[in-house]
Protein backbone atom coordinates (compact mmCIF):
# COMPACT_ATOMS: atom_id res chain seq x y z
CA UNK A 1 0.00 0.00 0.00
CA UNK A 2 3.07 2.28 0.09
CA UNK A 3 2.32 3.66 -3.40
CA UNK A 4 -0.96 5.08 -2.12
CA UNK A 5 0.45 6.76 0.98
CA UNK A 6 0.52 10.32 -0.39
CA UNK A 7 -2.94 10.05 -1.92
CA UNK A 8 -4.53 8.62 1.21
CA UNK A 9 -2.95 11.29 3.40
CA UNK A 10 -4.27 14.03 1.14
CA UNK A 11 -7.77 12.55 1.06
CA UNK A 12 -7.86 12.09 4.84
CA UNK A 13 -6.62 15.65 5.43
CA UNK A 14 -9.32 17.04 3.14
CA UNK A 15 -12.04 15.04 4.88
CA UNK A 16 -10.74 16.20 8.27
CA UNK A 17 -10.96 19.82 7.11
CA UNK A 18 -14.48 19.28 5.79
CA UNK A 19 -15.53 17.64 9.06
CA UNK A 20 -14.06 20.54 11.07
CA UNK A 21 -15.76 23.19 8.95
CA UNK A 22 -19.07 21.34 8.84
CA UNK A 23 -19.24 20.71 12.57
CA UNK A 24 -18.48 24.37 13.26
CA UNK A 25 -21.29 25.45 10.94
CA UNK A 26 -23.88 23.08 12.38
CA UNK A 27 -22.98 23.76 16.00
CA UNK A 28 -23.27 27.50 15.31
CA UNK A 29 -26.76 27.19 13.80
CA UNK A 30 -27.77 24.61 16.39
CA UNK A 31 -27.09 27.17 19.10
CA UNK A 32 -29.86 29.46 17.80
CA UNK A 33 -32.19 27.12 15.88
CA UNK A 34 -34.51 26.51 18.84
CA UNK A 35 -34.71 30.25 19.49
CA UNK A 36 -35.61 30.95 15.86
CA UNK A 37 -38.17 28.13 15.83
CA UNK A 38 -39.85 29.55 18.90
CA UNK A 39 -39.82 33.12 17.56
CA UNK A 40 -41.26 32.15 14.18
CA UNK A 41 -44.05 30.11 15.75
CA UNK A 42 -44.26 29.28 19.47
CA UNK A 43 -42.09 27.68 22.17
CA UNK A 44 -43.71 24.33 21.35
CA UNK A 45 -41.85 24.42 18.02
CA UNK A 46 -38.44 25.04 19.55
CA UNK A 47 -37.25 21.46 19.03
CA UNK A 48 -38.74 21.02 15.55
CA UNK A 49 -35.85 22.51 13.50
CA UNK A 50 -33.30 20.04 14.91
CA UNK A 51 -35.67 17.13 14.23
CA UNK A 52 -36.24 18.38 10.67
CA UNK A 53 -32.47 18.65 10.20
CA UNK A 54 -32.10 15.02 11.31
CA UNK A 55 -34.80 13.85 8.90
CA UNK A 56 -33.17 15.84 6.09
CA UNK A 57 -29.84 14.23 6.94
CA UNK A 58 -31.44 10.78 7.02
CA UNK A 59 -32.88 10.91 3.52
CA UNK A 60 -30.02 13.08 2.33
CA UNK A 61 -27.67 10.22 3.17
CA UNK A 62 -29.50 7.99 0.68
CA UNK A 63 -29.37 10.68 -2.01
CA UNK A 64 -25.71 11.54 -1.43
CA UNK A 65 -24.80 7.84 -1.27
CA UNK A 66 -26.47 7.20 -4.62
CA UNK A 67 -24.81 10.28 -6.13
CA UNK A 68 -21.33 9.29 -4.98
CA UNK A 69 -21.74 5.88 -6.61
CA UNK A 70 -22.60 7.53 -9.94
CA UNK A 71 -20.36 10.61 -10.04
CA UNK A 72 -17.75 9.77 -7.41
CA UNK A 73 -17.19 10.78 -3.79
CA UNK A 74 -15.56 14.07 -4.76
CA UNK A 75 -18.42 15.56 -6.72
CA UNK A 76 -21.14 13.76 -4.72
CA UNK A 77 -19.94 15.25 -1.43
CA UNK A 78 -19.37 18.67 -3.01
CA UNK A 79 -22.91 18.65 -4.45
CA UNK A 80 -24.35 17.77 -1.04
CA UNK A 81 -22.49 20.70 0.53
CA UNK A 82 -23.77 23.08 -2.16
CA UNK A 83 -27.32 21.98 -1.33
CA UNK A 84 -26.52 22.95 2.27
CA UNK A 85 -25.38 26.38 1.11
CA UNK A 86 -28.78 26.87 -0.54
CA UNK A 87 -30.45 25.71 2.68
CA UNK A 88 -28.56 28.24 4.77
CA UNK A 89 -29.60 30.95 2.31
CA UNK A 90 -33.25 29.90 2.66
CA UNK A 91 -32.93 30.07 6.45
CA UNK A 92 -31.58 33.62 6.26
CA UNK A 93 -34.48 34.60 4.01
CA UNK A 94 -36.95 32.92 6.34
CA UNK A 95 -35.67 34.89 9.35
CA UNK A 96 -35.93 38.12 7.38
CA UNK A 97 -39.53 37.36 6.32
CA UNK A 98 -40.60 35.52 9.51
CA UNK A 99 -41.62 32.43 7.52
CA UNK A 100 -41.46 29.17 9.49
CA UNK A 101 -42.12 26.90 6.50
CA UNK A 102 -39.22 28.43 4.57
CA UNK A 103 -36.99 28.11 7.63
CA UNK A 104 -37.78 24.39 7.96
CA UNK A 105 -37.24 23.88 4.22
CA UNK A 106 -33.78 25.38 4.67
CA UNK A 107 -33.09 22.90 7.44
CA UNK A 108 -34.07 19.98 5.19
CA UNK A 109 -31.50 21.13 2.62
CA UNK A 110 -28.86 21.71 5.28
CA UNK A 111 -29.52 18.14 6.41
CA UNK A 112 -28.25 16.98 3.00
CA UNK A 113 -24.96 18.80 3.66
CA UNK A 114 -24.75 17.19 7.09
CA UNK A 115 -25.17 13.77 5.47
CA UNK A 116 -22.36 14.49 2.99
CA UNK A 117 -20.04 15.50 5.82
CA UNK A 118 -20.81 12.40 7.89
CA UNK A 119 -20.36 10.01 4.94
CA UNK A 120 -16.83 11.31 4.54
CA UNK A 121 -15.59 8.92 7.24
CA UNK A 122 -16.37 5.96 4.98
CA UNK A 123 -14.43 7.53 2.11
CA UNK A 124 -11.39 7.68 4.37
CA UNK A 125 -11.85 4.01 5.26
CA UNK A 126 -12.13 2.75 1.70
CA UNK A 127 -8.74 4.12 0.66
CA UNK A 128 -6.96 2.37 3.55
CA UNK A 129 -6.14 -1.26 4.21
CA UNK A 130 -8.27 -2.99 6.90
CA UNK A 131 -5.54 -2.74 9.54
CA UNK A 132 -5.58 1.07 9.24
CA UNK A 133 -9.28 1.77 8.71
CA UNK A 134 -10.14 2.53 12.33
CA UNK A 135 -7.42 5.12 12.53
CA UNK A 136 -8.47 6.63 9.18
CA UNK A 137 -12.07 7.03 10.34
CA UNK A 138 -11.00 8.48 13.68
CA UNK A 139 -8.70 10.97 11.93
CA UNK A 140 -11.78 12.33 10.16
CA UNK A 141 -14.16 12.17 13.14
CA UNK A 142 -11.70 14.07 15.35
CA UNK A 143 -12.35 17.08 13.14
CA UNK A 144 -15.50 17.43 15.22
CA UNK A 145 -13.28 18.64 18.08
CA UNK A 146 -12.24 21.65 16.03
CA UNK A 147 -15.85 22.32 15.09
CA UNK A 148 -17.05 21.94 18.67
CA UNK A 149 -14.59 24.63 19.78
CA UNK A 150 -14.99 26.95 16.79
CA UNK A 151 -18.77 26.74 16.34
CA UNK A 152 -19.90 28.41 19.59
CA UNK A 153 -17.26 31.13 19.17
CA UNK A 154 -18.84 32.16 15.86
CA UNK A 155 -22.31 32.83 17.25
CA UNK A 156 -21.71 36.14 19.05
CA UNK A 157 -19.56 37.85 16.38
CA UNK A 158 -21.81 36.68 13.53
CA UNK A 159 -24.85 38.11 15.33
CA UNK A 160 -23.10 41.47 15.69
CA UNK A 161 -22.13 41.45 12.00
CA UNK A 162 -25.75 40.77 11.05
CA UNK A 163 -26.93 43.67 13.20
CA UNK A 164 -24.38 45.97 11.62
CA UNK A 165 -25.72 44.95 8.21
CA UNK A 166 -29.25 45.85 9.28
CA UNK A 167 -30.41 42.26 9.71
CA UNK A 168 -31.82 40.20 12.57
CA UNK A 169 -28.89 39.06 14.71
CA UNK A 170 -30.22 35.48 14.64
CA UNK A 171 -29.46 35.40 10.90
CA UNK A 172 -25.73 35.79 11.65
CA UNK A 173 -24.92 32.14 12.39
CA UNK A 174 -26.74 31.07 9.21
CA UNK A 175 -24.77 33.55 7.11
CA UNK A 176 -21.56 32.17 8.61
CA UNK A 177 -22.78 28.62 7.96
CA UNK A 178 -23.44 29.55 4.33
CA UNK A 179 -19.86 30.77 3.91
CA UNK A 180 -18.36 27.81 5.79
CA UNK A 181 -20.29 25.20 3.78
CA UNK A 182 -19.26 26.94 0.56
CA UNK A 183 -15.62 26.75 1.67
CA UNK A 184 -16.08 23.07 2.55
CA UNK A 185 -17.51 22.41 -0.93
CA UNK A 186 -14.51 24.11 -2.55
CA UNK A 187 -12.08 22.17 -0.34
CA UNK A 188 -13.82 18.90 -1.22
CA UNK A 189 -13.77 19.51 -4.98
CA UNK A 190 -10.13 20.58 -4.87
CA UNK A 191 -8.76 18.10 -2.33
CA UNK A 192 -10.39 14.73 -3.00
CA UNK A 193 -7.94 13.73 -5.71
CA UNK A 194 -7.83 10.97 -6.81
CA UNK A 195 -11.47 10.24 -6.17
CA UNK A 196 -11.75 7.93 -3.12
CA UNK A 197 -14.28 5.76 -4.96
CA UNK A 198 -11.84 5.04 -7.78
CA UNK A 199 -8.83 4.63 -5.51
CA UNK A 200 -10.79 2.27 -3.25
CA UNK A 201 -11.78 0.13 -6.21
CA UNK A 202 -8.18 0.00 -7.42
CA UNK A 203 -6.93 -1.06 -3.99
CA UNK A 204 -9.59 -3.79 -3.81
CA UNK A 205 -8.49 -5.13 -7.24
CA UNK A 206 -4.80 -5.12 -6.42
CA UNK A 207 -5.25 -6.52 -2.91
CA UNK A 208 -8.29 -8.85 -3.05
CA UNK A 209 -7.45 -10.25 0.39
CA UNK A 210 -8.65 -6.96 1.87
CA UNK A 211 -12.23 -7.65 0.69
CA UNK A 212 -14.39 -10.02 2.76
CA UNK A 213 -17.14 -10.51 0.18
CA UNK A 214 -16.42 -11.60 -3.38
CA UNK A 215 -19.14 -12.32 -5.90
CA UNK A 216 -22.40 -10.64 -6.97
CA UNK A 217 -23.42 -7.40 -5.31
CA UNK A 218 -25.74 -8.14 -2.39
CA UNK A 219 -28.98 -6.37 -1.54
CA UNK A 220 -29.13 -4.17 1.55
CA UNK A 221 -31.36 -6.69 3.34
CA UNK A 222 -28.92 -9.51 2.63
CA UNK A 223 -25.97 -7.46 3.87
CA UNK A 224 -27.79 -6.60 7.09
CA UNK A 225 -28.61 -10.28 7.64
CA UNK A 226 -24.87 -10.80 8.04
CA UNK A 227 -24.17 -10.68 11.81
CA UNK A 228 -21.05 -8.46 11.56
CA UNK A 229 -22.88 -5.89 9.41
CA UNK A 230 -25.93 -6.00 11.67
CA UNK A 231 -23.78 -5.45 14.77
CA UNK A 232 -21.93 -2.59 13.04
CA UNK A 233 -25.15 -0.77 12.15
CA UNK A 234 -26.64 -1.49 15.59
CA UNK A 235 -23.56 -0.01 17.29
CA UNK A 236 -24.00 3.28 15.44
CA UNK A 237 -27.80 3.45 15.72
CA UNK A 238 -28.09 2.42 19.38
CA UNK A 239 -25.13 4.60 20.34
CA UNK A 240 -26.82 7.57 18.67
CA UNK A 241 -30.18 6.92 20.35
CA UNK A 242 -28.65 6.67 23.82
CA UNK A 243 -26.45 9.71 23.32
CA UNK A 244 -29.20 11.96 21.96
CA UNK A 245 -31.84 10.93 24.52
CA UNK A 246 -29.66 11.51 27.57
CA UNK A 247 -27.82 14.56 26.28
CA UNK A 248 -30.97 16.36 25.11
CA UNK A 249 -32.70 16.01 28.47
CA UNK A 250 -29.72 16.79 30.70
CA UNK A 251 -29.99 20.54 30.00
CA UNK A 252 -33.69 20.55 30.86
CA UNK A 253 -33.02 18.43 33.96
CA UNK A 254 -30.42 20.96 35.13
CA UNK A 255 -32.74 23.91 34.48
CA UNK A 256 -35.41 22.22 36.57
CA UNK A 257 -32.79 21.74 39.29
CA UNK A 258 -32.11 25.50 39.35
CA UNK A 259 -28.68 25.34 37.68
CA UNK A 260 -27.34 28.44 35.95
CA UNK A 261 -26.57 28.44 32.22
CA UNK A 262 -22.85 28.52 33.05
CA UNK A 263 -23.21 25.18 34.87
CA UNK A 264 -25.10 23.67 31.94
CA UNK A 265 -22.44 24.81 29.50
CA UNK A 266 -19.74 23.10 31.59
CA UNK A 267 -21.61 19.78 31.48
CA UNK A 268 -22.33 19.98 27.74
CA UNK A 269 -18.70 20.95 27.08
CA UNK A 270 -17.57 17.85 28.98
CA UNK A 271 -19.91 15.81 26.79
CA UNK A 272 -18.56 17.33 23.56
CA UNK A 273 -15.01 16.67 24.78
CA UNK A 274 -15.87 13.01 25.31
CA UNK A 275 -17.50 12.77 21.88
CA UNK A 276 -14.55 13.98 19.84
CA UNK A 277 -11.32 14.56 21.74
CA UNK A 278 -10.42 10.87 22.06
CA UNK A 279 -11.14 9.94 18.44
CA UNK A 280 -7.42 9.51 17.81
CA UNK A 281 -7.39 6.83 20.53
CA UNK A 282 -10.63 5.06 19.56
CA UNK A 283 -9.41 4.51 16.00
CA UNK A 284 -6.09 3.07 17.13
CA UNK A 285 -7.80 0.80 19.65
CA UNK A 286 -10.18 -0.36 16.92
CA UNK A 287 -7.24 -1.39 14.74
CA UNK A 288 -5.22 -2.88 17.62
CA UNK A 289 -7.87 -4.59 19.78
CA UNK A 290 -10.44 -5.32 17.10
CA UNK A 291 -13.78 -3.84 16.08
CA UNK A 292 -15.93 -6.07 18.28
CA UNK A 293 -14.10 -5.50 21.59
CA UNK A 294 -14.16 -1.72 21.10
CA UNK A 295 -17.91 -1.76 20.36
CA UNK A 296 -18.35 -3.90 23.48
CA UNK A 297 -16.36 -1.37 25.51
CA UNK A 298 -18.38 1.52 24.06
CA UNK A 299 -21.66 -0.18 24.97
CA UNK A 300 -20.39 -0.84 28.49
CA UNK A 301 -19.44 2.83 28.93
CA UNK A 302 -22.90 3.88 27.69
CA UNK A 303 -24.46 1.64 30.35
CA UNK A 304 -22.22 3.22 33.00
CA UNK A 305 -23.12 6.74 31.84
CA UNK A 306 -26.83 5.91 32.01
CA UNK A 307 -26.41 4.63 35.56
CA UNK A 308 -24.37 7.61 36.77
CA UNK A 309 -26.37 10.45 35.19
CA UNK A 310 -29.42 10.39 37.52
CA UNK A 311 -27.46 9.72 40.73
CA UNK A 312 -26.56 13.34 41.47
CA UNK A 313 -27.61 16.80 40.33
CA UNK A 314 -24.13 18.21 40.97
CA UNK A 315 -22.16 19.74 38.10
CA UNK A 316 -19.12 17.49 38.59
CA UNK A 317 -21.01 14.14 38.67
CA UNK A 318 -23.14 15.17 35.70
CA UNK A 319 -20.02 16.28 33.81
CA UNK A 320 -18.42 12.88 34.41
CA UNK A 321 -21.58 11.05 33.30
CA UNK A 322 -21.96 13.17 30.15
CA UNK A 323 -18.25 12.83 29.35
CA UNK A 324 -18.64 9.04 29.54
CA UNK A 325 -21.76 9.28 27.39
CA UNK A 326 -19.75 11.06 24.69
CA UNK A 327 -16.86 8.61 24.97
CA UNK A 328 -19.13 5.57 24.73
CA UNK A 329 -20.79 7.06 21.66
CA UNK A 330 -17.40 7.72 20.05
CA UNK A 331 -16.15 4.15 20.58
CA UNK A 332 -19.36 2.67 19.20
CA UNK A 333 -19.44 5.09 16.24
CA UNK A 334 -15.80 4.69 15.16
CA UNK A 335 -15.62 0.92 15.66
CA UNK A 336 -19.07 0.39 14.13
CA UNK A 337 -18.15 2.47 11.06
CA UNK A 338 -14.92 0.51 10.67
CA UNK A 339 -16.64 -2.86 11.04
CA UNK A 340 -19.24 -1.94 8.42
CA UNK A 341 -16.50 -0.81 6.01
CA UNK A 342 -14.83 -4.21 6.41
CA UNK A 343 -17.96 -6.08 5.32
CA UNK A 344 -18.57 -4.40 1.95
CA UNK A 345 -17.25 -4.88 -1.55
CA UNK A 346 -16.53 -1.69 -3.54
CA UNK A 347 -19.86 -1.96 -5.39
CA UNK A 348 -21.78 -2.24 -2.10
CA UNK A 349 -20.20 0.64 -0.23
CA UNK A 350 -22.12 3.77 -1.23
CA UNK A 351 -25.65 2.35 -1.03
CA UNK A 352 -25.05 0.51 2.25
CA UNK A 353 -23.29 3.43 3.91
CA UNK A 354 -26.07 5.77 2.76
CA UNK A 355 -28.69 3.42 4.22
CA UNK A 356 -26.74 3.17 7.47
CA UNK A 357 -26.57 6.94 7.87
CA UNK A 358 -30.25 7.23 6.96
CA UNK A 359 -31.01 4.91 9.90
CA UNK A 360 -28.79 7.03 12.16
CA UNK A 361 -30.61 10.19 11.05
CA UNK A 362 -34.04 8.69 11.66
CA UNK A 363 -32.88 7.39 15.04
CA UNK A 364 -31.66 10.90 15.93
CA UNK A 365 -34.99 12.46 14.97
CA UNK A 366 -36.96 9.83 16.90
CA UNK A 367 -34.73 10.15 19.97
CA UNK A 368 -34.93 13.96 19.87
CA UNK A 369 -38.73 13.96 19.78
CA UNK A 370 -39.26 10.89 21.96
CA UNK A 371 -36.92 11.98 24.74
CA UNK A 372 -39.06 15.03 25.46
CA UNK A 373 -42.21 12.93 25.78
CA UNK A 374 -40.39 10.37 27.92
CA UNK A 375 -38.98 13.08 30.18
CA UNK A 376 -42.41 14.65 30.61
CA UNK A 377 -43.89 11.31 31.72
CA UNK A 378 -41.05 9.65 33.66
CA UNK A 379 -38.57 12.43 34.43
CA UNK A 380 -34.79 12.24 34.09
CA UNK A 381 -34.55 8.91 35.91
CA UNK A 382 -36.94 7.28 33.46
CA UNK A 383 -34.98 8.69 30.51
CA UNK A 384 -31.74 7.31 31.95
CA UNK A 385 -33.34 3.89 32.52
CA UNK A 386 -34.51 3.66 28.91
CA UNK A 387 -31.05 4.75 27.74
CA UNK A 388 -29.47 2.10 29.95
CA UNK A 389 -31.75 -0.62 28.57
CA UNK A 390 -30.86 0.36 24.99
CA UNK A 391 -27.15 0.25 25.92
CA UNK A 392 -27.60 -3.20 27.48
CA UNK A 393 -29.23 -4.46 24.28
CA UNK A 394 -26.19 -3.33 22.28
CA UNK A 395 -23.87 -4.89 24.88
CA UNK A 396 -25.72 -8.22 24.73
CA UNK A 397 -25.89 -8.27 20.92
CA UNK A 398 -22.18 -7.53 20.56
CA UNK A 399 -21.23 -10.08 23.21
CA UNK A 400 -23.33 -12.76 21.50
CA UNK A 401 -21.77 -12.02 18.12
CA UNK A 402 -18.20 -12.01 19.49
CA UNK A 403 -18.74 -15.34 21.26
CA UNK A 404 -20.17 -16.85 18.08
CA UNK A 405 -17.34 -15.54 15.90
CA UNK A 406 -14.68 -16.77 18.30
CA UNK A 407 -16.19 -20.26 18.18
CA UNK A 408 -16.17 -20.11 14.39
CA UNK A 409 -12.60 -18.81 14.36
CA UNK A 410 -11.48 -21.64 16.63
CA UNK A 411 -13.09 -24.18 14.31
CA UNK A 412 -11.67 -22.49 11.18
CA UNK A 413 -8.44 -20.69 12.12
CA UNK A 414 -7.67 -19.42 8.60
CA UNK A 415 -9.96 -16.38 8.81
CA UNK A 416 -9.73 -13.50 6.31
CA UNK A 417 -7.85 -10.47 7.58
CA UNK A 418 -10.87 -8.17 8.16
CA UNK A 419 -12.72 -10.84 10.15
CA UNK A 420 -9.76 -11.43 12.44
CA UNK A 421 -9.44 -7.67 12.91
CA UNK A 422 -13.08 -7.52 13.93
CA UNK A 423 -12.37 -9.98 16.73
CA UNK A 424 -9.05 -8.51 17.73
CA UNK A 425 -7.11 -11.64 16.83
Amino acid sequence: MENYSRATKGITATLFATQSLGRAAFIAIGTVSAIVGAELSSPAWAGVPSAVLSVGAAFGALAVGAATDRIGRRWGFALGLVVGVLGAGLAVGAIATSTLALFLAGFVLMGVASAAIQLGRFAAAEVHAPENRGRAISNVVIGGTVGAVLGPLLVGPSGRWALQAGMNELAGPFLVALVILALAALATSAGLRPDPRDLGREIAKRYPETVVHHGPTRSISRILRSPPAFVAVSAMVFGQIVMVMLMAMTSLHMVNSQHALADISVVISAHAFGMFAFSFLSGRLTDRWGRGPVILGGAGILVLASLLAPLSEGVVPLSIALFLLGLGWNLSYVAGSTLLSDQLSPAERAKTQGTNDMLIGLATAAASLGSGLLFAVTGYIGTAVVSGVASLLLLALTGWWLAKERRNAAASPQSPCPESLALGT
